[in-house]
């Protein structure tokens, strides 16, 4: 997203990103960075620049943090996350107070991220970290921000300019006169030297500003630095908390999230504050206490639960700050492009995904505010309106809408009002006394303008109105007279433009000839006469013919049209008679009545004939088979026919219009006539469906639209395949490998093509006849010995890319290498394997060409029954499905390449359980002791003996119990036996694999001999264990609320068992099911379910047995409960 830097910041300047010149650099131990003396970060891992670990900022004033990575050495494009504390991704955050951008420098490849902070505040001080991540590489960097206030220079005291020179600190009196004459310095005392940084580290910050005014301090900030940096501060142990909130806690919107921490004392009663507001209860905050915990629980989150949240317990208080995170919004409808003329209005309209989201515009690559004179925002539920009053030709460019997870853009182009002329003026003949009508219509319903006569303006008056309705400019002339002739011109104001037409003035005369005169027709060959005896009409106008005729006496007309004699006075198509006049009308010419016309006059004198041509000229119809030949990244090519029918008139040319797919909207493409029929549409986004149309122009007017092309979409060929290598070579094969095209584009990829040719041709041949979709490729079947070009090619449904041709040609011919067997570290020393356990070693190797290996198990070949060997042109596999001992040996792999080999050997051992111990006896009894002694079992397991497990029995109970674990010798003493026991032994050995499944048992038994004892009995005393009853805990008043159980309970002793009775108000409670009494252990409790306010009074508990009774009582309070959102 583009991110502008204000002007503002320009003068700044990022110098709050710079550190202090007061600050010291920081040491050895710092992790995130190293600096050197001039202060510049010593580069580690991917990061070519990283962000100070301290900055500093000032509230209001706006920062920017700037990393830059190298991408020089990566396979893919590094992703880079802001984090703040742990995990809280600032990503979620971005709007209108928090900005990311990136750039990429194609030159240098590095990528350039820049986070910015618009206007900061005190919240956004803490601990940050940015960290990029590239495939299987990763790099980090934290920085640390505290925001200060804006600092106010302090105000001179003027008073102190009038004070007396010799006044004391209490003398308030003013001299002006002071200002006038110089006063009489008196001599100071010398003072013994303070130093100041004692008495600011024992100062309290409230009086550091007095101090620095005394002392004449001028950086006290650069100063409080340092000595925060020599102060050891210790943390302040807090007496009520035992765990506080979390720094900061993070929830997506409409989610639950609760805030925990834990008090000292568990009867405490905790307060919680929401931006220093008091929280009450209610159903979207719910407080909690369990025992020393205490929770708040905020449910369906709205983004206006995105604050600081308190827990106060006396004066004590822990801080958090709970941050909601927004769902990326998506933007569901695309802009549209507009191409308008200056002065139209335009409308940006997009949807997103969810109401209330928040959408910012930008103007190429600044962002529009609402404040812009120019602009004017509009919401609608789900639609969001960038609207332009009128369109200026400084508002041309890109247009974009953002949102946290969606981008959308538009281009508009505006080009200056151009006015087209719908329906020129025709010339008219009129005789005297008649009416003179001249209509114009122009493009613009708008435009105003001027009559002239002969080049001199016309004013209305009572024979002369002007009217302008629509597009339609009109200029009337009643009762005609013979200086109403000339030439009439129509000025539109503001274009330079004009229209003319002649008004001819027909004179009538009348001659008295005494003799007969033959008829005889005048026709007028100017006016609508293109040529002698053609009369052009535009379809839809009207045709007005007066054919003067003169003759003695009057003649007759006839009027026809072919064969066909016109006699209608009335419809479409008339003859009018008028004396000395034939009129000839067609209202609303077709293109029917095109042909030749005739008109006949005949008297007693004679006849005459006149044969006329109307022809009838109209818009053309639209363009045909509109359709796209190729496409581009952003432009396509276009093709069409012509018109059937050109309207009788030659085409100028045409004009194109496009839009996007679903949309209505049409956008011009060109304003000026375009005369080829093929066109080549620029400017268009990549990957989306476009459709288009075209209008055919000729004199008359433009045609209606064609139909619209099949939609096609722009789509470009990626780019060039990168990085291509030659990666092995053989006597007949050459193996490539390559990376994919740094610009895919909205077409994907579809695989690549292959194509090499011998050093001096300039044929190509494929290599492939599939399309290869990994990247690398085995090119088979080439000559020894020639020497190949190779280029690669990426293919996508546009078409094939560039190719990325290798620098210089590749020589087919294997390269000898000698046979080297890489054995990994762990086969180099002995491998030991249980019985049963699947075997499978891959020893890799290297030797060209393909060398032999071959395998053998102590000298001999092995038996492929046994073992199974799997050979690669790279390794080879060794594997055992179950393993048995008989597989233990010395495995040797040779490797051969004609006269030349490698040997590897790897020692494999099959281990067991070891079998029992053997010769198990007792040699020797004293005391309460017994010594053993056995021989190693015959079976080791084919691993040592790592030591032997020793169990001792009484044969009267036949129980084993272990004397030793682990003992490593074949000895032992048996102790602390019991005396006139006979006990009987048994040993287990024990291996690497565990223990032996057997034991030997020893020969003979050890018998421990009795000794004359006696044993005295203490007398037995039988205690009084009988008591009367008391109760060792008492009831407890208690206030509860209606409509929630509760319980009360008490503690008592008493022997015999007592008799319990419970009793509300001094009556004894029946078999009540509203009660539930318990007695456990002396525990009595009385369950009260769901108590209302009749429950309440003094409950007691009486304890009765033989020798006594005892009572407790207690008083239960039942309230109702209240709404704390009704207080």
């Amino acid at each position: 997203m583009p991110e502008p830097v204000p002007a503002d910041t320009a003068e700044e300047g990022p110098a709050e990103l710079q550190p202090e010149e007061d600050d010291a650099p920081p040491t050895d131990g710092d992790s995130e960075a190293e600096w050197d003396e001039s202060g510049s970060t010593q580069l580690s891992g991917l990061f070519v620049e990283k962000p100070p670990p301290s900055i500093t900022a000032v509230t209001g004033m706006d920062l920017i943090i700037i990393a830059k990575v190298d991408s020089t050495t990566l396979t893919r494009k590094p992703t880079m996350k802001w984090l703040k504390g742990k995990w809280l991704d600032l990503g979620s955050k971005a709007g209108k107070h928090m900005q990311f951008k990136e750039t990429y420098d194609r030159n240098t490849k590095i990528y350039t991220y820049e986070m910015k902070i618009i206007k900061a505040v005190a919240g956004d001080s803490g601990g940050y970290r940015c960290e990029v991540t590239a495939k299987d590489k990763c790099d980090s960097s934290t920085f640390e921000i505290s925001v200060e206030a804006a600092q106010q220079e302090a105000q001179a005291d003027i008073f102190s300019a009038f004070k007396r020179a010799d006044a004391g600190e209490d003398d308030g009196d003013l001299d002006f006169s002071a200002l006038l004459k110089a006063a009489k310095k008196k001599k100071v005392k010398e003072e013994p030297q303070i130093d100041v940084w004692e008495l600011l580290k024992s100062a309290h910050p409230s009086e550091y500003e007095k101090i620095a005014f005394e002392y004449g301090i001028t950086d006290l900030r650069g100063m409080l630095k340092r000595l925060k940096k020599m102060k050891v501060v210790e943390p302040k142990h807090s007496e009520a908390f035992l765990k506080k909130l979390e720094s900061c806690y993070s929830v997506e919107k409409g989610k639950k999230i609760v805030l925990r921490c834990e008090v000292m004392d568990p009867d405490v009663q905790v307060k919680w504050l929401k931006n220093g507001q008091e929280i009450k209860p209610s159903a979207k905050y719910i407080m909690e206490s369990l025992g020393n915990v205490r929770t708040l629980t905020l449910n369906r989150t709205t983004l206006a639960d995105d604050a600081a949240y308190e827990c106060v317990v006396g004066e004590d208080k822990c801080f958090t700050e709970v941050f909601i995170k927004e769902p990326p919004v998506t933007i569901t409808k695309l802009m549209d492009d507009y191409h308008v003329v200056v002065g139209e209005r335009v409308e940006f309209e997009i949807e997103v995904s969810e109401e209330g989201a928040h959408v910012m515009w930008y103007f190429e690559d600044i962002e529009l505010q609402k404040d812009s004179p120019n602009y004017r925002f509009k919401k609608d539920g789900k639609k969001h309106t960038l609207i332009i009053q009128e369109a200026t030709l400084a508002e041309i460019g890109m247009y974009h809408a953002w949102t946290n997870g969606g981008h959308t853009k538009g281009e508009l182009e505006v080009e200056e009002k151009q006015l087209e002329v719908l329906q020129d003026i025709a010339d008219l003949t009129v005789k005297a006394t008649d009416q003179a009508l001249f209509k114009c219509e122009v493009s613009d319903e708008k435009v105003t303008g001027k009559w002239f006569k002969d080049g001199v303006e016309v004013l209305p008056s009572e024979r002369i109105k002007m009217t302008h309705i629509g597009r339609f400019h009109r200029l009337l002339i009643d009762d005609v007279k013979p200086e109403d002739a000339g030439d009439y011109t129509f000025v539109p104001n503001g274009y330079a433009l004009s229209i003319s037409a002649k008004l001819n003035f027909l004179e009538i005369k009348v001659d008295y000839v005494p003799r007969q005169d033959p008829p005889k027709i005048h026709l007028d060959t100017t006016g609508n006469m293109v040529s002698q005896n053609t009369i052009i009409v535009v379809a839809g106008n009207k045709l007005r013919l007066d054919v003067e005729i003169t003759g003695e006496p009057a003649p007759t007309v006839v009027w026809s049209k072919g064969d066909k004699v016109i006699k209608d006075t009335e419809g479409r198509v008339r003859v009018e008679a008028r004396k000395d006049l034939s009129c000839f009308v067609i209202e609303g010419a077709e293109r029917e009545d095109e042909g030749n016309y005739t008109i006949c006059v005949t008297n007693p004198a004679g006849e005459d004939k006149a044969m006329l041509f109307v022809k009838i000229v109209d818009v053309p119809d639209p363009p045909q088979n509109v359709r796209c030949l190729s496409v581009g990244e952003d432009c396509a090519s276009m093709i069409w026919d012509p018109p059937v029918f050109d309207g009788g008139a030659p085409l100028k040319g045409y004009l194109m219009e496009r839009k996007k797919k679903g949309s209505s909207r049409w956008t011009k493409l060109n304003f000026d006539v375009y005369e080829s029929n093929a066109y080549e549409a620029k400017r268009m986004i990549e990957g989306v469906m476009y459709e288009m149309r075209v209008f055919a122009i000729n004199s008359i007017g433009m045609s209606q639209p064609s139909l619209t092309s099949k939609p096609f979409m722009p789509i470009a060929p990626t780019s060039e395949p990168i990085r291509l290598t030659v990666h092995d070579v053989t006597d007949s094969t050459c193996t490539l490998k390559w990376l994919a095209p740094e610009k895919i584009g909205a077409g994907g990829m579809d695989g690549y093509v292959i194509e090499y040719c011998k050093e001096g041709d300039t044929e190509w041949v494929v290599a492939n006849q599939e399309l290869c979709e990994r990247q690398g490729y085995v090119v088979r079947g080439l000559p020894v010995g020639e020497k190949i070009n190779f280029r690669v090619k990426a293919v996508n449904i546009a078409g094939q890319s560039p190719p990325a041709v290798l620098s210089q040609p590749v020589t087919i011919r294997e390269i000898m290498e000698y046979p080297k067997i890489r054995l990994p570290r762990e086969l180099r020393t002995k491998y030991i394997r249980r019985v049963g356990e699947k075997i499978n070693l891959t020893i890799p190797f290297q030797g060209k060409p393909r060398p032999v290996a071959t395998w053998y198990k102590d000298g001999e070949p092995i038996d492929p029954k046994m073992v199974n060997v799997r050979n690669s042109n790279v390794d080879s596999i060794l594997f055992i499905r179950e393993a048995e001992r008989e597989h233990s040996g010395t495995y040797e792999l040779v490797l051969q390449i004609e006269n030349m080999e490698d040997r590897a050997a790897i020692v494999l051992r099959i281990v067991d359980k070891p079998g029992p111990p053997v010769k198990l006896r007792v040699t020797d009894v004293w005391g309460f002791n017994a010594a053993l002694e056995w021989e190693p079992p015959k079976d080791d397991g084919n691993c040592d003996i790592t030591g032997y497990t020793i169990q001792k029995a009484d044969m009267k109970t036949k129980e084993w119990f272990t004397v030793y674990d682990h003992n490593r010798r074949t000895n032992c003493t048996a102790s602390d036996l019991v005396m006139g026991n006979e006990y009987m032994f048994r040993v287990f050995s024990e291996n690497l694999c565990g223990q032996s499944d057997d034991a030997c048992l020893s020969k003979n038994t050890a018998v421990i001999a009795k000794t004359d004892l006696e044993h005295k009995r203490s007398p037995y005393k039988e205690k009084e264990i009988t008591c009367v009853p008391k109760f060792t805990q008492p009831l407890v008043d208690r206030s509860v609320v209606a409509g929630y159980s509760t319980a009360i309970s008490c503690a008592v002793k008493g022997f015999p068992k007592p008799k319990i009775v419970w009793m509300k108000n001094k009556m004894i409670i029946s078999e009540d099911p509203k009660y539930l009494m318990r007695n456990y252990q002396g525990v009595l409790t009385l369950n009260i379910r769901k108590p209302g306010t009749f429950d309440g009074g003094k409950y007691s508990c009486v304890a009765v047995n033989e020798l006594g009774k005892d009572e407790v009582e207690c008083k239960l309070d039942v309230r109702l409960a209240t709404d704390p959102d009704k207080k």
